[in-house]
C-alpha cells in the first residue's frame, strides 16, 4: 500500500468521526485538512527526498568512500524511484484538496446522496413523527 493511499485513508477516517460527532460538512473538511496537513507533507517529503538519490542516478558506496554518478546499478532504480516520486506529488494535492471537497459534495447530497449530521438526523426524526 502506498503512503498516499494510507493518508487518504486517514483523512476519510478522520473527517467521518469528525462527523459523527455532529460537525457540519465543510467545518469537518476544514478541520481534518488541518490536522492532517503536516503528517501528509512529511511523509511525501522525506519520502520524495529518500528516494532523491536514485532519481538522480547517485551511487553511495559508504564501505569504499565512494560516490559514482549513473553507475550501471543504477539504471534499474531510476524508473522505479523516479515514478513513485511522480506519483507521491500528483497524489498529495489531490488528498489535501480533492478528496475533501468529495466528501463534503458527497455529505450535501452529490452521487451518494449523502449522510446526515446528528443534529440533523434529530430533526428529520421529530418531523417523522409529528406526521404520525
Amino acid at each position: 500500500v502506498c503512503s498516499s493511499d494510507l493518508n487518504n485513508i486517514v483523512l476519510i477516517d478522520t473527517y467521518n468521526v469528525l462527523r459523527r460527532d455532529g460537525i457540519a460538512p465543510f467545518d469537518a473538511a476544514l478541520r481534518t485538512g488541518a490536522q492532517r496537513l503536516r503528517p501528509v507533507l512529511l511523509t511525501t517529503v522525506t519520502t520524495i527526498l529518500g528516494l532523491l538519490p536514485m532519481v538522480m542516478m547517485l551511487t553511495v558506496d559508504f564501505f569504499g568512500r565512494d560516490l559514482s554518478i549513473g553507475a550501471p546499478s543504477t539504471q534499474y532504480w531510476v524508473q522505479l524511484a523516479t515514478a513513485i516520486s511522480g506519483g507521491l506529488l500528483l497524489a498529495t494535492p489531490l488528498t489535501l484538496l480533492f478528496t475533501p471537497v468529495m466528501l463534503v459534495w458527497g455529505d450535501r447530497g452529490g452521487v451518494a446522496g449523502g449522510r446526515k449530521s446528528k443534529d440533523e438526523q434529530e430533526k428529520d426524526a421529530q418531523e417523522r413523527t409529528a406526521t404520525w
